[in-house]
C-alpha cells in the first residue's frame, strides 16, 4: 500500500486540471491536495469551487505567489506540483526541494540553459526528487515503438526524419496566449516539441550532442496578414465584430464556463487576455522550423514544425541496419483549458479514414514484405498517455521495465534540444548541446 502524500499545488491555469481532477477521484487514495497558488486568486477561486462543488472536496486554502513559503511552512506538503507558466518553473522548483519537498513539474521543465543549470544544481544541493511529466512517453503507440526498437527487429537506427504538423485550429492556439511571447515559453521548440525531443532521445536511448536549425515566423502575425492582403485587424477577440468573421479567432460563449471562470472573469486581477489575435503584434516565437539534431550514438534525426496545417499529426520514419520502422499519428486538436475538443466537422470520420489508409505502425524490413504492427489501444488524454503518467506519479514506477518514468536529467536533455535549436536561429550555427550546461 502506497503511504498517501501530502501534495500542493503552484500554478492554476489550464494544464493543472489534469492533476486536480486526478487527486479528486481516481488518485485521492493515494495523494491528498492541500493548498492552491497562483498570482490570480481567481482563477484559484475557480479551482476550489470546482473542487468542492464538484467532488464535494473541503474548500482550500489559496496562497498568492509572494507567500509560497508560507504555504509550504503552513502544510509541509510531500510533494509539489508545479504548473505555472514555463518561464517561472525553475523558481518553484528550485525553492520547494529548497524547502525540503519533492516536486513534480509539467513539461517543459525550464525554459533555458541558466534555467536548467540552476535546477540541477538544486536537485544536487539537496537531494530531493524532481519527476518531470512527459505523457507522451506513456501513450500506447509511443511505447509499442519503444519495444519494436528495443527488440532490434529495426537494427541499429543510422537517421531519422520526424514530422510534425500542428492545425490551424491548435496551432494557432499558442499564438493567442502567453506562449506567443518567447520569453514565456521558449518557443514552440521547448515549450511543445520537448515532447517529441523526450521521445527520440527515449526511443533510441541517447542524448542530442549537435543542433543546427532554421526558422521564422512566416504565417502568424500581423506583417504576414498584411502581406496576405488583410487589412482588418484587432486586439483581442472579446466582443469584437472583426473578429466574429475571423475563423482564427477564439470565442468564447457562456456555455465555455471554464474559460470564462479560469481566464474571463480573472482578467481585471492581471490584464492577461487569453483570446488574443493571432495576426497581431508581439508574436516572438516562430510557427515553420527546421532542425537537425546529431545524438551521442551518431543517430541523425531531420526535425519539422509547421503550426497552420489542414490536419495534425506526426509522422516518424527510423532508418535501421534491418530495415525500416514507419510510424503515422492523426491526432484530433484541442483548444487547452477547455472542457472538451475543438469540434471540426468531419475531422473524426477523417481521422478513421487515414488510419485506414495509411495504418499507424509499418515495418519494411530489407528483403520481405512490409508488417503492419498492431498494439493495444487506449482511450484518454495525449493516446492513452495521461492517466498512465498519474499512475507513475501518484503510485509509483517501481515496476517500470522501459524506462517511461522521466526525472531532471530526461527533463532537461529533452529542452537542450530546443534551447540549441532557439540559439541556432539566433545566430545561424551549429551548438554543441553538451556545452550548455553541467550534469
Amino acid at each position: 500500500m502506497v503511504k498517501k502524500k501530502k501534495y500542493v499545488l503552484v500554478g492554476t491555469g489550464g494544464r493543472c486540471v489534469m492533476f486536480i481532477n486526478a487527486l479528486a477521484k481516481e488518485f485521492k487514495e493515494s495523494g491528498e491536495l492541500l493548498a492552491l497558488c497562483d498570482t490570480n486568486q481567481i482563477r484559484m477561486n475557480y479551482y476550489v469551487n470546482v473542487l468542492k462543488n464538484e467532488h464535494n472536496y473541503p474548500e482550500l486554502p489559496t496562497y498568492k505567489a509572494e507567500d509560497f513559503d508560507k504555504m509550504i511552512a503552513e502544510h509541509k506538503p510531500d510533494r509539489v506540483i508545479v504548473t505555472s507558466m514555463d518561464r517561472t518553473h525553475h523558481k518553484y522548483i528550485c525553492r520547494a526541494m529548497e524547502l525540503g519537498c519533492d516536486v513534480v513539474s509539467e513539461k517543459p521543465m525550464t525554459v533555458d540553459e541558466e534555467k536548467c543549470q540552476q535546477i540541477i544544481d538544486t536537485v544536487k544541493k539537496t537531494g530531493r526528487k524532481l519527476i518531470v511529466t512527459f505523457n507522451y512517453r506513456y501513450s500506447p503507440r509511443n511505447t509499442k515503438v519503444k519495444e519494436i526498437i528495443k527488440s532490434g527487429m529495426v537494427g541499429d537506427i543510422t537517421s531519422i526524419h520526424f514530422e510534425w504538423v500542428l492545425s490551424t485550429q491548435h496551432g494557432a492556439d499558442y499564438f493567442r496566449r502567453w506562449h506567443r511571447d518567447k520569453r514565456n515559453s521558449g518557443s514552440l521548440m521547448v515549450h511543445k516539441s520537448t515532447h517529441h525531443f523526450d521521445l527520440v532521445n527515449w526511443w533510441i536511448d541517447s542524448q542530442p550532442e549537435i543542433v543546427f536549425a532554421m526558422g521564422d515566423l512566416k504565417f502568424y502575425g500581423k506583417i504576414n496578414a498584411e502581406n496576405r492582403g488583410i487589412k482588418d485587424f484587432y486586439y483581442r477577440a472579446r466582443n469584437n465584430e472583426v473578429a466574429a468573421k475571423d475563423p482564427f479567432a477564439l470565442k468564447v460563449t457562456d456555455k465555455d464556463t471554464r474559460l470564462q471562470g479560469l481566464y474571463y472573469d480573472a482578467e481585471h486581477e492581471d490584464n492577461y487576455f487569453r483570446d488574443q489575435s493571432v495576426f497581431s503584434d508581439g508574436i516572438s516565437i516562430e510557427d515553420n522550423i527546421a532542425v537537425m539534431v546529431r545524438y551521442s550514438n551518431k543517430v541523425v534525426m531531420n526535425y519539422s514544425l509547421n503550426a497552420h496545417s489542414p490536419w495534425e499529426g506526426y509522422r516518424v520514419c527510423f532508418n535501421g541496419t534491418k530495415g525500416r520502422l514507419e510510424f503515422n499519428v492523426v491526432e484530433t486538436p484541442y483548444i487547452s483549458g477547455d472542457h472538451a475538443d475543438f469540434n471540426i466537422p468531419g475531422m473524426h470520420e477523417l481521422d478513421g479514414e487515414l488510419e485506414e489508409m495509411v495504418p499507424e505502425i509499418i515495418f519494411q524490413p530489407h528483403w520481405g514484405k512490409a508488417q503492419v504492427i498492431k498494439y493495444e489501444k487506449s482511450k484518454g488524454g495525449h493516446g492513452g498517455g495521461d492517466i498512465r503518467l498519474l499512475g507513475h506519479v501518484f503510485d509509483g514506477a517501481e515496476d517500470d521495465p522501459l524506462g517511461h518514468a522521466a526525472g531532471y536529467v530526461d527533463g532537461a536533455q529533452s529542452i537542450l534540444t530546443g534551447i540549441a535549436a532557439n540559439k541556432s536561429m539566433q545566430t545561424g550555427l551549429p551548438v554543441d548541446v553538451t556545452k550548455l550546461v553541467t550534469f
